[in-house]
């Protein structure tokens, strides 16, 4: 019996056939056990058939998305499909949530302890057992655990892959080449299985993982299925199927077609999202996330670093024709300056040298705001003391020009013959002196730049 989200016990479903094929149909047959159903990522459709020979049925399967299995029941009537439903109950209890390979496979050997309790405990009889085959998909991953005879293929770009090897005497003929894949499947000990469920308390599973893309078939299927048609139809009704159930409900028309000697159970699973599109839009969001939060991180630094560097900066420049006292640096980012003014003074800028103009146009830097007012001190007293002495030279030269009118109004030799007066003499000894204070000055001024940190 299945265990499914969604089962119909009696569903018409039309086969979509292979053109020129003339196929037994399988609507309407008594004790089919179908399921379809679908997710976001996967659909998939199931048929179960006790076949044209056999008086009962005992495969037994299970979907439980995202788990897939089937189990092909040994040992008689009232026998066989004990244990497959052992273990397919088994398996779905205990298979993981995801792609676990190694957790599969446990639960495959839990359910061969629970075949052998069941045979000690009575439920069933001795010598009762089942394979197992099972898939366990998950996006672009697909896990698988298998013991048996049961199969599992992957039709991938329209090309069929058997995915699983047979634990039977033939496969081991066909291994060491004494007979082909097609003369198997006729042979007279095909029935012969070397590993399975309820035989052995040791027994372990066959299992690993591999990747699947969207647009892949995967099939599960009983050897009521394998027996009967080869690998290379199953390929061409596989290919040929529009969806899931039509496909599985086609497969067990065509075992049927070809003589139905065995029950022939059938799961088909579409994988319609791998997640991969999605997987990369979360990468690249991550990467996006990623470099904004290192940006952000940058912009933080750089903030601190400017805050740091704004804090503990002070220079003296022009502010507006006066010397002003700022904190900070001069530059700008983004428009937004890096210096605040702290203090303004009386100090004009056109009283000082040419020279110093321009370096307060720029921002002259000294250590701390003490060193600022110190330096604007030293620039007050120098204009201070030049214009004492400005105005000092300038009463001199007053004086001697004074003078030099009055000689000018004496008559004697002296101006006849061109010779330089004492007044003359005076007035050209006190250009020099203008001159020679003008650039002590200029060169005061220089010192204290200096001194400032210039």
């Amino acid at each position: 019996m299945s265990e499914e989200e969604s089962t119909l016990e009696s569903q018409t479903v039309e086969a979509v056939n292979a053109p020129g094929r003339n196929e037994m149909p399988v609507e309407n047959r008594a004790g089919a056990d179908i399921a379809t159903g679908n997710t976001d990522n996967l659909s998939w459709g199931a048929r179960s058939d006790v076949g044209l020979v056999r008086g009962h049925n005992e495969d037994s399967f299970v979907v439980k998305a995202p788990l897939f299995a089937v189990c092909d029941g040994m040992g008689g009537h009232a026998a066989g499909e004990v244990a497959s439903g052992i273990a397919v109950q088994t398996i779905a209890e205990r298979a993981p949530e995801h792609t676990d390979e190694i957790l599969l496979g446990a639960a495959v050997e839990a359910a061969n302890t629970a075949v052998l309790e069941g045979v000690e405990s009575g439920l069933g009889k001795a010598g009762m057992g089942c394979t197992a085959t099972c898939a366990l998909i998950e996006n672009n991953r697909m896990a698988i655990a298998h013991v048996g005879d049961s199969r599992i293929y992957l039709l991938h770009a329209g090309t069929l892959v058997r995915l699983t090897r047979d634990h039977s005497y033939v496969e081991e003929l066909v291994d060491a080449g004494e007979i082909t894949a097609d003369e198997a499947r006729v042979h007279p000990s095909r029935s012969i299985i070397t590993r399975a469920l309820g035989s052995d308390p040791d027994m372990y599973a066959d299992h690993f993982t591999l990747d699947v893309s969207t647009g892949d078939r995967v099939i599960l299927c009983s050897d009521g299925l394998s027996s009967m048609v080869s690998d290379k139809d199953i390929e061409e009704l596989a290919v040929s199927s529009v969806t899931p159930q039509a496909a599985a409900d086609t497969l067990v028309s065509a075992a049927l077609t070809a003589g139905g000697h065995d029950n022939v159970t059938v799961i088909v699973v579409d994988v319609l999202e791998d997640g991969l599109a999605d997987l990369h839009h979360q990468l690249r969001m991550r990467g996006i996330r990623t470099w904004l939060t290192i940006a952000l991180a940058a912009v933080v630094a750089v903030a601190a670093v400017l805050g740091i560097l704004i804090r503990n900066s002070w220079y003296v420049g022009n502010n507006d024709g006066t010397v002003g006292i700022y904190r900070g640096v001069g530059d700008s980012v983004l428009g937004f300056p890096l210096n605040e003014l702290v203090e303004t003074t009386s100090v004009g800028v056109k009283d000082l040298p040419e020279a110093i103009q321009h370096q307060l146009d720029e921002g002259i830097s000294v250590a701390n705001e003490e060193e600022a007012r110190y330096t604007i001190d030293r620039y007050r007293d120098q204009i201070d003391a030049d214009k004492t002495r400005a105005a000092e030279t300038a009463k001199a030269a007053n004086s001697s020009q004074g003078a030099s009118q009055e000689g000018d109004a004496l008559e004697g030799s002296d101006s006849e013959t061109g010779d330089s007066t004492p007044e003359q003499a005076a007035g050209v000894g006190m250009r020099a002196q203008i001159d020679a204070e003008e650039e002590a000055a200029a060169q005061s001024l220089a010192g204290i730049t200096e001194e400032a940190g210039v």
